[in-house]
């Protein structure tokens, strides 16, 4: 794959993802569905890593999580916890599941698990919430964000089949 082609592929790959960073972060941050914010990044990086495979995932977790807290929508840790989810993803549908829709849903609800595991952890060592209300909100999350799979999924898919692959010699 040349440089302009490389350059081309993850430059719409940066585009595809403005739909679903927008919709996250100005929709869902002022209308929540059944009072929690899907979580829609997360599962940007799961289609991503389903696709392309466990490097490619991981490089797109760091430029997700980096967008998210430089906007202003996320935690620090949440960089290294979106590269290790792309870096997972994309292991287990190289080795283990399918590359397609269902292996993206079930590695978009072991990416929100993951995220939402972390939170929970630093809330839970910081001492600021109980268990109990945090693994509640923890599972709307998870309920409210998986429907978008399929669109998610969808757009991501779309510029996979239209973008260069790489050539082998």
């Amino acid at each position: 794959m040349t440089r302009h082609d490389f350059l081309v592929k993850w430059g719409v790959y940066a585009l595809a993802l403005l739909p679903v960073w927008l919709l996250e972060t100005y929709v869902f941050a002022r209308l929540p569905l059944f009072g929690v914010r899907p979580m829609l990044l997360p599962l940007a990086v799961a289609a991503v890593a389903v696709l392309e495979g466990a490097a490619a995932g991981a490089g797109f977790g760091l430029g997700v999580g980096a967008l998210a807290v430089a906007c202003g929508g996320a935690e620090a840790w949440q960089i290294l916890v979106m590269m290790a989810a792309g870096l997972g993803t994309g292991l287990l549908s190289q080795y283990l599941l399918r590359q397609d829709l269902l292996g993206c849903l079930l590695c978009s609800a072991l990416n929100l698990a993951a995220v939402d595991g972390v939170r929970i952890g630093l809330r839970l060592l910081a001492g600021s919430a109980g268990l109990e209300p945090m693994l509640r909100l923890a599972g709307a999350e998870l309920l409210c964000s998986l429907p978008f799979v399929i669109p998610v999924y969808g757009i991501f898919l779309w510029v996979f089949r239209r973008v260069p692959k790489s050539t082998h010699f």
